[in-house]
């Protein structure tokens, strides 16, 4: 029961990055060309390992 409890948190966590990290696309692209990178890929990454991890268990 936890274990489903944890894999739904953490798909929902995911699904919740990816749809942020869109939205932030066009921010992201000016952030870009002033010379500031933003660290959503890495985040969304992260939880996609997290996510794969507790799926496989």
């Amino acid at each position: 029961m936890i274990e489903s409890l944890r894999r739904f948190t953490l798909f929902a966590l995911y699904q919740t990055t990816v749809v942020v990290g869109i939205l932030l696309l066009p921010v992201a692209v000016l952030a870009r060309r002033a010379g500031v990178s933003l660290p959503v890929g890495r985040l969304i990454e992260t939880l996609e390992a997290a996510y794969d991890d507790a799926d496989s268990n």
